[in-house]
């Protein structure tokens, strides 16, 4: 029986998307047919590359196939990728599709670790990434990636000087502690601040981005309010642990995404030091902070729970010399994937779902 096109595409209508409940023809995923005697050839461009369904969805395919045209053809789907984004005709930042901000309540709940092992996993899985490490007065990006000793060049493009991140583990990479001693203190005021968060968004030469994580300080400050008001923010990840009193601050800087005049969609929290894990007993946790505290706090605001980090030393480790955990083989690094899948799954959602992404315009 000879088939054409329209065939194979009738077929594949009744392939879903699981995240974005519509099917892969009407959401022009389906691409370069090619039709032989006994093989049927396409191509899936899914949403990210970090999605996690990619061989659930190509299985559908296949069955698809041979359920609504011949059982015997044989099947090849090539899977690629192209990430999804709202944001078109961007003054700042053309060519990067999603900017998103990583924050916490209050310091020292690993916001900066899970923002760092957030973009290599990203990176890893083949995406575009960059990291803006935005917390001016303790910078953390440098130590974390390894290079406290270097820093970005400048180069003129059309007569303007603009900042060459610099770029490690796959990921471009600016901080004030490339800028000034590690041993300095950067004593400046708000405006100072956030002047600088604007020239590292405005004057620096990120080329393609599919992700721009922006690392930003604990609270809510100047920091945030020049964040939202310089550019669109898709949306905004919230870092705690399960402790009760970290839950009470996550919750304001939670609520301060979500304020009318804000409005930046939360896409989801993580919970960090969620419980211990010894690395010779990779099946206990201990639930030493306490237990579930995130889960209540994204049920309480009907938000996702991204994922769980456990507390593993070789993630501190990690921290110190340089090298990411999300590099190593472990539960740590399965911790971290798991979490980058997730979220651009709720990335891919949050865009298929919900209006352009506009910046901020209003003033305090």
């Amino acid at each position: 029986m000879k088939f054409i096109e329209s065939d194979v595409l009738k077929a594949l209508s009744t392939v879903d998307d699981p995240d974005l409940k519509k099917d892969l023809v009407s959401l022009n995923m389906i691409k370069d047919i090619e039709i032989f005697s006994d093989t049927i050839k396409f191509t899936v461009v899914l949403t990210t590359p970090a999605c996690p369904l990619k061989e659930l969805i190509r299985q559908n395919c296949v069955d698809a196939i041979h359920e609504h045209m011949d059982k015997d053809l044989e099947v090849e789907v090539v899977m690629t990728s192209n990430v999804t984004t709202t944001r078109s005709s961007a003054p700042l930042l053309p060519d990067v599709k999603n900017i998103i901000a990583v924050a916490s309540g209050k310091g020292g709940v690993g916001k900066s670790t899970v923002a760092a092992n957030l973009a290599v996993a990203l990176a890893r899985e083949g995406a575009k990434v960059g990291i803006i490490d935005a917390d001016i007065y303790g910078p953390s990006v440098p130590t974390m990636f390894n290079c406290e000793q270097e820093q970005p060049t400048v180069r003129q493009v059309n007569g303007k000087n603009v900042i060459v991140p610099l770029e490690q583990y796959g990921v471009k990479l600016i901080s004030i502690g490339f800028l000034s001693p590690a041993d300095s203190a950067v004593v400046w005021r708000g405006p100072m601040a956030s002047s600088a968060l604007k020239q590292f968004i405005g004057d620096t030469d990120w080329g393609e981005l599919d992700y721009l994580l922006i690392d930003l300080p604990p609270g809510t400050s100047d920091i945030h309010l020049t964040l939202v008001q310089t550019v669109p923010v898709t949306g905004a990840v919230i870092v705690t642990t399960p402790q009760k009193v970290a839950l009470a601050d996550a919750q304001r800087g939670l609520s301060m995404f979500k304020q009318p005049q804000i409005n930046v969609p939360v896409l989801g929290i993580v919970e960090n030091m969620a419980y211990f894990t010894p690395e010779e007993l990779p099946d206990n946790k201990y639930y030493i902070f306490g237990k579930g505290g995130g889960l209540n706090l994204s049920e309480k605001f009907d938000v996702p729970l991204l994922g769980q980090i456990p507390i593993v030393q070789s993630i501190r480790e990690s921290g110190d010399n340089g090298y990411p955990a999300v590099l190593k083989e472990g539960i740590t690094q399965e911790a971290f994937t798991d979490l980058a899948e997730t979220l651009a799954r709720q990335v891919a959602i949050r865009n298929a779902n919900f209006e352009q992404t506009k910046k901020v315009e209003f003033k305090v």
